[in-house]
């Protein structure tokens, strides 16, 4: 009877291991999310469109700059 208890319990520490591997990752995962902006910030100049180019130009007929 006590072999019984012990492999029940052994089988259950084992399954107990896993939501804890899954919730470590989950938390590494929303650590490196939040700190992600730390390390590269926005860069608005890297985003910036100075306005409709020479195919745009030409599709609407307008001249060329």
């Amino acid at each position: 009877m006590v072999s019984v208890m012990t492999r029940a319990i052994a089988i259950l520490s084992g399954t107990a291991a896993l939501p804890l591997t899954t919730v470590g990752r989950f938390l590494a995962a929303l650590w490196r999310e939040l700190t992600r902006d730390a390390v590269r910030p926005y860069r608005p100049e890297l985003h910036y469109m100075r306005g409709p180019g020479p195919a745009w130009r030409a599709k609407h007929g307008l001249p060329p700059r």
